[in-house]
């Protein structure tokens, strides 16, 4: 099971509480060397016509990605812009259950030639030879990008496409309730013992208990879920992940509603009968919708501890058919590396979709919404999801534990005990 925006959604239940996914957001580097004529944009991302030619013929290129109906305008509008203003043709589709199609159709030989998704597809993909490493043909420096995005798009050595947008939990506070973000655990606590009180309807915390939600707290204290790099590889029940994970479980549990899936946590907060949740950019279409005036910050930091999250980074793959050098491969490059490094395009998702740039020179901008900027803080508190395939064995059994956790029917440390036994299990 992979952690993005949308399958993390799926996997927690497709309730109307949900509403439409709000987009990721992501964050740029400044690219400081001079104009880059093959990608597109100018010194500082800013594109225009005369900076978007490109050696070589003109290329038609194909592009997927599975969107919500509220993203798709702005990304054909962004596939027009770079068609009128390039040689080039992309040919853009939205593709329902991407994953399907492109895991039957790329080995095919009718696949995309990029596609756009999370990252942590990028290990399974690179070792099934459905995606590339195009280091070498880039015009566009990853130090352009933020540091966890340039991790992110890098496997075994490989740059196997390039980001724009990342994503992860932040802190959500009502402002009717709440007049600035609590900067700790404990400040929240005290927000939280304030208004909670189940008997009459009302929560001091929203916030979905499964191990991508839970992971800032798993790994405050030096915790781990995955590291392929370690002997052991699997970190769940150690003893620091143990300890992040009861963090949780004294601190933040008993404030919360007594259900922990996504729909029930998600609604207290959006039928404003909690003061805080914890919760993604794609929440804040939902918040809209309900009329609840909130803000967005960092994570607040526990006593000895730093919360350290999981991020998604959404990128534009290179697909295996842009293991050729020929003009569509140059069309689909050329698009890449433009959007990606494109300041309009980037602000515009931001300002219109709730977006998280990953520019690093527009990570912290002032231009960014405020709920952007929060989300924005908390993806540099955090670390990208492990990309390696291994991974995927991680979620479920983490999840079911912590459910048995949560319910008092196994204390944390036995609960993940078995649920590493079950990892390994699937390893085998």
């Amino acid at each position: 099971m992979t952690m993005d925006r949308r399958s993390v959604l799926k996997h927690l239940g497709g309730v109307g509480v949900i509403g439409a996914l709000a987009g990721c957001v992501g964050v740029q580097k400044q690219n400081e060397q001079a104009t880059q004529s093959d990608s597109g944009a100018t010194e500082g991302g800013n594109s225009k016509a005369t900076d978007m030619e490109s050696s070589g013929p003109a290329g038609t290129a194909k592009a997927w990605y599975q969107l919500s109906d509220t993203e798709v305008p702005l990304r054909e509008e962004a596939l027009q812009t770079f068609n009128d203003q390039t040689k080039h043709t992309l040919d853009g589709s939205d593709i329902s259950n991407l994953k399907k199609k492109t895991t039957s159709a790329i080995p095919a030989g009718q696949g995309p030639t990029t596609f756009e998704w999370a990252h942590d597809w990028g290990g399974d993909y690179y070792q099934r030879n459905f995606v590339v490493d195009k280091s070498d043909a880039l015009s566009v420096s990853l130090d352009t990008f933020t540091d966890g995005a340039t991790e992110a798009i890098q496997f075994d050595g490989a740059t196997i496409g390039l980001p724009h947008s990342a994503e992860t939990v932040a802190l959500i506070y009502n402002t009717e309730m709440v007049d600035s973000a609590p900067e700790t655990v404990s400040e929240m606590k005290s927000v939280m013992e304030e208004y909670h009180d189940p008997e009459s309807g009302m929560y001091g915390l929203s916030c979905p208990f499964d191990g991508y939600f839970v992971s800032a707290w798993a790994q405050a204290f030096g915790g781990y879920y995955f590291d392929h790099e370690t002997e052991t590889q699997l970190g769940i029940n150690t003893d620091a992940t143990v300890k992040g994970f009861q963090f949780a479980l004294d601190n933040l549990v008993p404030y919360m509603p007594n259900d922990p899936t996504y729909g029930p946590q998600a609604a207290a907060f959006a039928e404003g009968n909690a003061p805080l949740a914890i919760n993604g950019p794609w929440y804040l279409s939902t918040l809209n919708e309900k009329g609840i005036d909130y803000g967005v910050s960092k994570l607040p930091a526990p006593e000895g501890g730093k919360p350290t999250p999981y991020t998604g980074i959404t990128m534009w793959y290179f697909s295996k058919a842009m293991e050729a050098d020929n003009a569509s491969t140059r069309a689909a490059l050329d698009f890449i590396e433009w959007y990606t490094t494109n300041e309009d395009i980037l602000l515009r998702n931001a300002k219109e979709q709730g977006a998280v740039p990953v520019l690093e020179h527009i990570a912290t901008s002032d231009e960014l919404p405020d709920a952007v900027q929060g989300f924005s803080q908390a993806v540099q508190q955090g670390v990208p999801m492990p990309a390696h395939p291994k991974m995927n064995a991680v979620w479920t059994p983490v999840k079911d534990a912590l459910t048995k956790a949560f319910n008092g029917d196994a204390d944390v440390a036995t609960a993940m005990d078995e649920a590493a036994k079950t990892v390994r299990s699937n390893w085998e």
